[in-house]
This record gives C-alpha cells, structure tokens and sequence, in this order.
C-alpha cells in the first residue's frame, strides 16, 4: 500500500522518567520503532491481547469487536495516519457489505482491537518519518522486579 507502512506490536512498556506508558510498533520490513504514549488501562488491554489472557465478560475494545462482527463487517486494517501537535490519529477501516468504512480512532484503541481480531496495523510513512526512531535509540528494558511493584498489595 502506497504511503502505508506495515507495522507490528514490539513491546508494551512503562517508562519511569516519563512516568507514562508506551506501545512500541515495530516496521515488519524494517529497524525504526514508533513509540506512543498511553493510557495504563489501553496499556494492559494491549498486552493483555498480545498474550491471549480472556476475561469472563467482554471489556470495551471486546466490546468494539462484538459490535462490528453482529453488525456484519470484519476489520480489515488499522491505519495510524496523521500526527498534529503531538497528537496520534487512527483510522479503523471496516469491511461490511463488500464496502470499506473508516473511522476515526485513537490509536491506543486501535491496535489493542486489530490485536484481537489479528488483522494489520499501517502507520503512514510521514508519520513514521516525523516520530518514529531508530532501535537503538530505544531505552532498555529493565528486569521484571520480584513481587507486585510498590504501592501493590
């Protein structure tokens, strides 16, 4: 897909000197990483999809993917395609009825529900090329701690 780069999930981390919490995509036929700040609970419904970990009861981005299949479309793609004053947009493209639908997303939102349903997520290449970097310029990932971490019961 022209001006799309196809990208995968790398790693789901909390960065302490940011105290925030990042998603990490990854090109698929590349090295530069693009890293974007979110919220803690769309930080473990990510994770929480990487690994397969179901609840009993549907949480909103299962909710989001329980809505599209009843209503007929399947998810054919996410789009991360703009970024304005640091602000990250996405696109979900729904197919239904042999038509494609977009529609706006934040991205968090959006690659934890393409997570579930397995489909690809792009980043468009001015994108990338505004806020993605390189691996090394990654910070390392620190060793899991023994325990819940402090403040934890």
């Amino acid at each position: 897909m022209k001006n799309l780069i196809q990208v995968e999930v790398f790693r789901v981390l909390y960065e302490p000197t940011t105290k925030s919490n990042l998603v990490i995509l990854k090109e698929v036929e590349g090295q530069r990483l693009l890293p974007l700040s979110i919220g803690i609970f769309e930080a473990e419904a990510i994770a929480r999809a990487l690994h397969g970990i179901k609840y009993e009861r549907p949480l909103t981005h299962d909710l989001l993917r329980n809505i599209i299949k009843e209503m007929g479309g399947s998810l054919e793609k996410v789009i991360i395609n703009d970024l304005k004053d640091n602000v990250f947009y996405a696109r979900l493209i729904i197919r239904k009825n042999g038509e494609l639908l977009s529609v706006d997303a934040r991205p968090s939102d959006s690659i934890c529900v393409a997570t579930l349903w397995g489909c690809p997520i792009f980043v468009g290449t001015h994108v990338m090329e505004k806020a993605g970097i390189e691996m090394d310029e990654l910070p390392p990932e620190e060793e899991p701690d023994e325990g819940p971490p402090e403040g934890y019961a």
